[in-house]
């Protein structure tokens, strides 16, 4: 069906990552991963807020 790496080949990735940049950077890669989707997902989340009330039709 689709691809996705089984056990020993997340295992080899894993190593690859570990061999490129080393396993103090892995910490720092992932924090930066992690706050880039959070403010991903606010702006986002701000502009569905904004859509929404803008779709609201104004009572005058």
């Amino acid at each position: 069906m689709g691809f996705l790496p089984g056990g020993s080949e997340w295992l080899i990735i894993l190593l690859v990552i570990i061999i490129l940049f080393g396993a103090k950077k892995i910490p720092e890669l992932m924090r930066g991963l992690g706050s880039g989707i959070r403010e991903f997902k606010n702006a986002a989340n701000s502009n569905d807020e904004k859509d929404a009330k803008n779709d609201t039709p104004k009572s005058e």
